[in-house]
């Protein structure tokens, strides 16, 4: 790996203080599975956009959750109360 990917991976690396900016008072369980699936802020952001029923927000493409962002959204809504964290 070049000097410029590294620098790049750790940039894109989202720390526990990162994920909770983002994602709200999560349980730190979820706080890891976000880590182990390697979201980007925006990756982050459009699962917590869907996760929060703000799903207009994704423009008129409005294409469904896959990859990344499908798995931190699986994530985020394992339970039925997340919208509500973010009140």
């Amino acid at each position: 790996m070049n000097p410029d990917d590294r620098a790049n991976a750790a940039a894109s690396h989202l720390s526990r203080r990162d994920i909770l900016d983002i994602a709200g008072n999560i349980e730190d369980a979820k706080v890891a599975a976000i880590e182990r699936a390697g979201a980007t802020v925006e990756q982050l952001e459009e699962a917590v956009a869907w996760a929060s029923g703000l799903s207009g927000v994704m423009g008129k493409e409005r294409h469904p959750r896959s990859g990344v962002v499908a798995e931190v959204y699986e994530v985020l809504t394992a339970d039925e109360d997340y919208g509500d964290e973010l009140d």
